[in-house]
């Protein structure tokens, strides 16, 4: 995997002078950009667009033009695009994944998902593949009256809060990631499985290739058990840091959407959950393109965010 924010300008100014307004929604996650197009973007905006994800998590758009087709061009430039596993797609476009939740589907969703909670939803797209996702862009040209917005937390974050202790006793563990939940919700909703779901093996926490920084490689999404643990000791670690994700509520942003906005993520060093209050209330309808990246690894050399920015002030 050639990562393109390998070939972005450190300072981003392709982007950044371009825009009409850009702001950080919080402080460790999230940026809003304004007056930029997405269907637009030149090949250096395009590579400064990855830096800019890959150091602030996830990053807004509003008002954006960009079709279907627009989109699966600009994701291509960022890896293969990945073929969901379960989920809608337009005619002959398999690597558009349809989002839409409805009265008309709203059944089905509650026989899937009915017995848990919204907090469960916390998850990195894919990461059970071999080579997981690397940026996501999701646009949303449809709501609800009210709700229906989206949680993003910060991976870099969850590993700079933990103590030097769990720091060093994570390191090097690695987990098993399944895409089992997609074979649970075939057998129960009827939905096709179009291939077996893997299982794969990563690293609980990782470093991502463009800023060298470290990462918590776990969510209660796809993540199920510690290599070499007992089934006890893996559900005791995992619930913890589980909880470490989901309760940091001073690393995490919350967007709420209009329509015809734009995230583009980086499900390396984040985790997201969709709110699903409205259900039963209205319409949420949109399209995600999924680029894949490159296989997880961890570096014990590698730094932490809050290393890397300490060091870049000195």
């Amino acid at each position: 995997h050639k990562d393109p924010g390998k070939l972005a300008d450190p300072k981003k100014e392709s982007i950044l002078k371009a825009a009409s307004k850009v702001f950080d929604v919080t402080p460790h996650i999230g940026t809003e950009v304004h007056g930029i197009q997405l269907s637009q973007l030149t090949e250096q905006q395009k590579n400064d667009l990855a830096l800019l994800v890959a150091e602030r998590g996830v990053v807004f758009f509003r008002n954006q033009d960009i079709s279907p087709k627009q989109a699966l061009d600009l994701g291509k430039h960022y890896g293969p695009l990945h073929i969901h596993n379960i989920g809608g797609h337009p005619p002959n476009a398999p690597e558009i994944l349809t989002i839409q939740l409805d009265e008309k589907n709203f059944a089905k969703y509650r026989e899937a998902y009915g017995n848990k909670t919204a907090s469960d939803g916390w998850h990195s797209d894919i990461s059970y593949e071999l080579q997981p996702s690397s940026l996501a862009f999701l646009k949303i040209d449809t709501l609800p009256p009210v709700g229906g917005d989206t949680l993003w937390a910060s991976g870099y974050e969850a590993y700079d809060r933990l103590s030097a202790p769990w720091k060093k006793f994570v390191e090097g563990l690695e987990a098993v990631h399944s895409g089992d939940v997609h074979r649970e919700t075939a057998r129960v909703t009827g939905y096709p499985l179009r291939r077996e779901s893997p299982d794969n093996v990563h690293p609980v926490v990782r470093v991502h290739p463009v800023t060298g920084w470290k990462s918590l490689n776990v969510q209660r999404g796809f993540t199920r058990r510690i290599v070499g643990f007992t089934r006890r000791e893996s559900d005791a670690v995992l619930e913890f840091l589980y909880n470490h994700i989901e309760t940091g509520i001073d690393f995490q942003v919350r967007f709420r959407w209009t329509e015809d906005a734009v995230a583009v993520w980086d499900n390396r060093v984040t985790y997201h959950a969709a709110i699903p209050d409205y259900l039963g209330q209205g319409t949420r309808h949109g399209f995600r393109i999924t680029p894949t990246g490159e296989k997880p690894y961890f570096d014990p050399k590698a730094k932490s965010r809050r290393e890397a920015l300490a060091e870049q002030k000195k």
